[in-house]
């Protein structure tokens, strides 16, 4: 693998310490991995030499909340929701049904075709949930194709309790601490509980992420979104390593949040798409709790892949400065992930990076909707994805 160096950043972004961020500086990748950064005029030699244009260069972001594997369309929802009909999560089943019926082709195409939109818009790590199989071999084969795309796969048996089980909810969850998590264990980093309203409650969700964590998995959750409840001071108790959503908050559940290591993962695609409140990001922040901003990006309640778009949400809607977005984007999706190799261009990184046709990161948010992301690297290989001006 060669070395490059990108030189000619206007505003270099590395969450390093002691700078966080540089002008008229240069960034040096070298065996996949980031070996320096400083003033354009010191930058080292390099076998390849990438001319950033006075563009702003700042770490991939880190999706660490998606469900990318289904099939078929729930547009008609959308309408419906605009047009003043309530989201519930029952909506969720007509996607299992239809991904069921879907081949392992179809499903990974359409797949990668997300994983490719979403590195269009900045992103190099990515979350990727099962959850729309909801029986042993389909969950199975949803996590055997997701661990070809992304090392961070997460079990979500648990999403809601399908048809066939709707007069027996304790043997599903039976089905999804034995069979099921036998058979998803070896393609999962992660196990994950949708704990709330229309979904699982806290007494089965313990369970369910009592047998993951036996099992040597990673314990996430899916909690507060549709109202509040137990499931945040769960996602403490069991040492969450994020719980997501986070619509409906106490002051209990912030007060547990900002003494822990569990991770406030917000999902403003999600308020957009289903009119309920946006999070109020300031309260969590200021109470000392790590946030990290996903897209969850999957066909019912947030069926968009932009990061940048949920920044500009974040800052509009949120109350979060454009630094506190992109930092929850980028570092905060990496602790959300317990990653300490991504999100971040400190020296040791992995060097994934974007370029943007813009000077500073200010501009994801100040420019909304405008494809900025001019070239990634990925792993110290350059990918181009947009034509700069």
């Amino acid at each position: 693998m060669t070395s490059t160096v990108v030189e000619n950043i206007g505003s270099l972004l590395t969450h390093d310490a002691e700078r966080p961020e540089l002008s008229d500086a240069a960034i040096v990748f070298d065996e996949g991995r980031v070996r320096w950064w400083g003033a354009s005029l010191d930058a080292p030699a390099a076998d390849t030499r990438v001319d950033a244009r006075g563009g702003c260069v700042l770490p991939g972001f880190v999706d660490s909340h998606s469900h990318l594997l289904f099939a078929g369309d729930r547009s008609d929802e959308f309408e419906a929701r605009m047009a003043g009909q309530r989201y519930e999560a029952g909506g969720i089943r007509s996607t299992v049904k239809l991904s069921r019926e879907a081949s392992d082709e179809q499903l990974l195409s359409n797949a990668s075709a997300l994983v490719a939109e979403m590195r269009r818009q900045g992103t190099t790590t990515i979350e990727i949930k099962s959850g729309y199989g909801l029986s042993v071999p389909d969950e199975a084969r949803m996590l055997r194709l997701a661990s070809t795309l992304t090392s961070e796969t997460t079990f979500l048996g648990a999403h809601v309790v399908p048809d066939e089980f709707a007069d027996d909810r304790a043997a599903y969850v039976r089905l999804v601490t034995g069979e099921m998590l036998d058979a998803c264990a070896p393609h999962s980093r992660w196990i994950d509980v949708f704990c709330d309203n229309g979904a699982f409650s806290e007494d089965e969700t313990r369970d369910i992420i009592g047998a993951g964590l036996a099992r040597g998995l990673g314990a996430r959750l899916h909690g507060a979104q549709l109202a509040e409840s137990g499931a945040v001071l769960l996602a403490v108790e069991l040492g969450a390593a994020s719980v997501d959503h986070c619509t409906y908050l106490s002051d209990a559940d912030v007060d547990a949040l900002s003494g822990s290591t569990t991770v406030a993962g917000l999902l403003p695609g999600v308020e957009f798409s289903t009119k309920h409140p946006f999070v109020d990001a300031r309260r969590l922040i200021d109470a000392g709790v790590t946030v990290a901003l996903a897209s969850d990006c999957n066909p019912g309640s947030s069926f968009t892949s932009s990061i940048p778009f949920c920044i500009a949400l974040a800052v509009r809607e949120m109350g979060m400065t454009t630094l506190e977005a992109v930092t929850a984007a980028t570092l905060g999706g990496a602790q959300s992930l317990r990653r300490d190799d991504v999100g971040h261009l400190k020296v040791g990184a992995r060097a994934n990076a974007q370029i943007l046709d813009a000077p500073h990161y200010r501009h994801v948010a100040y420019r909304p909707g405008v494809p900025l992301v001019q070239s990634v690297f990925v792993d110290g290989i350059q990918e181009l994805v947009n034509q700069a001006r």
